[in-house]
Order: structure tokens, then sequence, then C-alpha cells
């Protein structure tokens, strides 16, 4: 099974992730994060990271851990190929394995600015998870 595709969209980069749980689509969308600005192919899983966040219903969860993963990105340089998600109490908690971002070792793919609201979908049926990122 795919982890997520891309969707065409105008201007910014629309995926949408997939699983058998949302958890593992939450896990995928953040997998799609890192994998669009970064050539995960060059990403060894050998340090740990944990992320946190908190959110009224999965829509506000979603935004807010996706959140959470590119401020880790930007501020500390982690990047991770490896992500582990589970659900409590109203939290979403990830345990990732990556690398910090080495930009003489690893190939940037582009930016990523924000994560939208915009068109954001999370469906537990099916279940996949639909996100906009603001480039």
């Amino acid at each position: 099974m795919k982890k997520y595709e891309l969707i065409d969209h105008t201007a910014d980069l629309m995926v949408k992730a997939y699983g058998d749980t949302l958890e593992e689509c939450f896990a995928n969308a953040g997998y799609a994060l890192f994998d669009q600005t970064v050539d995960l192919s060059g990403i060894r899983p050998l340090q740990m990271f944990e992320a946190e966040a908190f959110g009224d219903g999965y829509e506000d969860l979603l935004y807010a851990f996706l959140s959470e993963l590119l401020f880790l990105e930007d501020c500390e340089g982690s990047i991770m190929c490896e992500l582990d998600v589970r659900f409590a109490d109203g939290k979403v908690i990830c345990r990732g394995k990556g690398e910090t971002l080495d930009r003489n070792k690893h190939r940037i793919k582009s930016e990523i600015k924000a994560v939208t609201y915009h068109m954001m979908s999370v469906d537990p049926d099916e279940p996949s998870v639909t996100v906009i990122f603001d480039v």
C-alpha cells in the first residue's frame, strides 16, 4: 500500500495519506511532509525523535501534529524517515527515527512554509487524511 499521493493543486502542495488506521495515516502525512522537503533516501534512522500535539478533533490534531513536525524540522533540523503515531488523551504522540539535517550531506527538495486548514479532511472510514502545505 502506498503511504501517500500528491494531488494536483494550483499553487500549493496537496497530499492525501493512507493507512490501515488513522494513526498510520497521520504517520504517513508526516512522512510526506519530510519526503517533500528532503530526499528521504539519504536519511538513515540513526536518532530518535519525539513529538506531541494536542487538538479538539481529528482535523485539529492533524494540523497541530504536522505543524509541530514542521517546527522541529525548521528549528532543530529534525528529519524523520520512520514515524510511529498513536492517539492518547486528546493528543497525538509520535516517535520517529531519522537524522539531523546536514545541508552538505542531504539533498533539499523544497521548502514547506506552513500547514493549512484549507481543504483539510480526515476520513476515518477509508481511512485517509488530506492536507495542503503552503510552499
